[in-house]
């Protein structure tokens, strides 16, 4: 029960990666607020954790929207009087050749990486830095570190992911609070298109070292890790655990 008594918040947890760390984590004894714009699949997953013994509540929420998460964040601390644990994991993607891109497709994916990552770490970090104990875990990508074709909205917010770790961990440090990243590769819904597109997947899964995409389960530990005392003296950090993708 490495997070007894803990809570987690944690957003884009309806499905894939996200929904796998909400149900980690309440395996190891935390309570969790499951965040997601799909409110219907928040609540399927919470009802999930409670139903195999664990404490959880789905919450329908755009991270992109300053007002919709302030009142997620008001709702898990009214059930449990604080957030121990932020993971920003929600993400959407809007593909396009740069020079095609839209307005619209920039703004959106800018908006919930990198602006919904801000808006929940403001929503959280106050009560944080006021029991001094926090543990804020992004998520960013290979797209972010090596750049990709096709999605340089994407790129460019989870490359904007990582100066956002490191920045908050040096700000908050002092509060006893750390900031870690995750670079995952994973089978999950947003990776659908370049694992199973005949022009793309044989491509993406030769970078892969280790010959395949991991599971969501797979990288569940991942966020375990730095969510538990197990990382206290570990912030600022980018961890890749995309099967060695991102060698270089």
């Amino acid at each position: 029960m490495q997070l007894k008594d803990k809570v987690a918040f944690v957003t884009g947890a309806g499905q894939g990666i996200g929904a796998c760390v909400a149900t980690a984590y309440a395996r190891e004894g935390a309570k969790v607020a499951v965040i997601d714009m799909n409110g219907e699949a928040a609540e399927k997953v919470a009802a999930e954790i409670v139903g195999a013994g664990g404490t959880a509540i789905g919450i329908a929420c755009d991270v992109s929207s300053r007002e919709q998460v302030e009142a997620a964040a008001a709702k898990a601390n009214a059930a449990w009087g604080r957030i121990d644990i932020l993971v920003n994991n929600a993400g959407i993607t809007r593909t396009a050749m740069l020079h095609k891109m839209t307005a619209a497709q920039w703004d959106q994916v800018v908006a919930v990486h990198l602006t919904g990552a801000f808006n929940c770490l403001q929503a959280v970090v106050g009560g944080m830095i006021e029991r001094k104990y926090g543990r804020i875990i992004y998520v960013t990508s290979a797209a972010g570190v090596l750049g990709t074709i096709g999605q340089i909205n994407y790129s460019a917010a989870k490359a904007g992911i990582l100066g956002m770790t490191k920045s908050t961990a040096k700000e908050l440090a002092r509060y006893n609070i750390t900031a870690n990243a995750i670079a995952p590769g994973a089978a999950t819904p947003m990776t659908e298109t370049i694992r199973t597109d005949e022009k793309f997947k044989d491509k993406y899964l030769d970078r892969i070292p280790l010959g395949r995409w991991a599971e969501p389960e797979e990288i569940a530990p991942v966020f375990l890790f730095f969510a538990s005392d197990a990382s206290a003296y570990v912030t600022g950090q980018i961890l890749a655990a995309d099967g060695g993708m991102t060698i270089h």
